[in-house]
């Protein structure tokens, strides 16, 4: 019988989850990056060792055609703009968190007479906007890339109204049959993957009331 193959100190270590500071154990490697997974809250997450420098990250995301008038990325981002629409009137106010730099959902809105503030740390860095608070949130495509998801979801939490929606989009694991065969792991800005425990375990400990997950867009309500 041939021997086991020896662990090695990247398996045998633990990591303290970025999410809810539990221990996280090794889970799989991908192209040199190493991902564990916790066990309390069910996320997977890269190796913070393995981040890129913010000045790799910025670089990456504008690679990325954000075009407001592409026809696609508007449909891509509207079920988002059509449950705000549902949900809320014009005389609201939004926060559109990560709009990278091309905040077509913040377009689409305010072509509807909406009013949307932006925010994002390297394209729309205006920090006033996170002295308000908000009657909806959106963050489409934003809360896999978070560092520490733990200080920005409390952000979140806290830059909502009462009775405040945040409207999220990410792919969730669930939704996938295995971890390498899935496109969304192959972005080195996608550091926090989410599965649906993971959801109800932040509307647990950030104290959201409701929690809906659609076939393609999340709603967190306080």
């Amino acid at each position: 019988m041939n021997a086991m193959k020896p662990l090695s100190k990247t398996q045998l270590k633990t990591i303290s989850c970025p999410l809810c500071h539990q221990a996280g154990t090794f889970y799989l490697a991908f192209r040199n990056l190493d991902y564990y997974q916790c066990h309390t809250c069910s996320g997977v997450f890269m190796d913070p060792a393995c981040y890129l420098s913010l000045e790799a990250e910025k670089a990456r995301y504008e690679e990325h055609n954000n075009d407001t008038s592409d026809l696609r990325y508007q449909g891509f981002v509207r079920p988002l703009v059509d449950a705000i629409m549902r949900d809320y009137p014009t005389t609201s106010t939004g926060l559109d968190y990560g709009c990278g730099t091309g905040p077509v959902i913040s377009k689409l809105l305010t072509d509807e007479a909406y009013t949307v503030y932006l925010y994002d740390p390297f394209f729309q860095p205006i920090k006033e906007n996170l002295n308000r608070t908000y009657d909806y949130i959106v963050a489409c495509e934003v809360i896999e890339h978070f560092h520490h998801p733990d200080r920005e979801f409390q952000r979140l939490k806290d830059l909502l109204h009462e009775k405040g929606r945040l409207y999220l989009k990410t792919s969730l694991m669930d939704e996938v049959p295995s971890f390498l065969d899935w496109r969304y792991k192959n972005d080195p800005t996608h550091v926090f993957f989410y599965h649906s425990k993971t959801l109800d375990w932040i509307k647990r400990t950030y104290h959201f009331k409701h929690l809906k997950v659609h076939f393609d867009h999340i709603v967190l309500t306080q």
